[in-house]
Formats: structure tokens, C-alpha cells, sequence
């Protein structure tokens, strides 16, 4: 079992930054990557992005790539998401989740989210 919990979630005014965290505990190792994905009030959840447990490999949503920035901590078993030029449009809850396997998308383990709202 793996339990995720996100952090770092705020108010803050577009074209500023936020950091989340994604702290995971638990077996760890049996993770393959950890994605993020968000929801705004009436939208279907979005994939946002992913970081490989190795930490070799990220991919993002066309829609945050070259502001966003997902990197991971080996020591401290986290996994951030580095925004910046944030617009009202990312206003979202925001998840972190975890698979195991690396040839199916889908997502074993989820955090309880975090809110971002940006201000226009």
C-alpha cells in the first residue's frame, strides 16, 4: 500500500508561482511514476504531467509545457510540481497519483488533492 499526500496549494495572482509536493510513504518501490493531474469546478479530471519513480523521465500536457516543471526528491520520497506564469484557467484541485505498471495508464493510488486558485 502506498499513500499519497499533497501539499502547497493556495491563492495566488496570475503570472505567479506555486510549488505542490507529493509526499509518498508506504511501499515505495513498488511505484513505476507519479503523475498529477487537476480538476476545475465542472471539467472533467485533467492529466497534467509525470515524473517516473526513477526520476529519469517526465511528460506534460501540452497546456502547461515550458511553465510547469515536475522533478522528484529521492531522499525525501517526494515529488513536486513547479508552476509558474500561473493563469485563472489553471485554477483546479490538484492530485497526485501513483501506478505500478508501467504499460497501463492507470492509477493505483491517489492523494487527496490540494486547491490552487489563481486570480486574474
Amino acid at each position: 500500500q502506498v499513500e499519497l499526500v499533497e501539499s502547497g496549494g493556495g491563492l495566488v495572482q496570475a503570472g505567479g508561482s506555486l510549488r505542490l509536493s507529493c509526499a509518498a510513504s508506504g511501499r515505495t518501490s513498488s511505484m513505476y511514476a507519479v503523475a498529477w493531474f487537476r480538476q476545475a469546478p465542472g471539467k472533467e479530471r485533467e492529466y497534467v504531467g509525470e515524473i517516473t519513480w526513477s526520476g529519469d523521465r517526465t511528460y506534460y500536457h501540452d497546456s502547461v509545457k515550458g511553465r510547469f516543471t515536475i522533478s522528484r526528491d529521492n531522499a525525501k520520497n517526494t515529488v513536486y510540481l513547479q508552476m509558474s506564469s500561473l493563469k485563472p484557467e489553471d485554477t483546479a484541485v490538484y492530485y497526485c497519483a501513483a501506478r505500478k505498471d508501467s504499460r497501463k495508464f492507470a492509477h493505483d493510488y491517489w492523494g487527496q488533492g490540494t486547491q490552487v486558485t489563481v486570480s486574474s
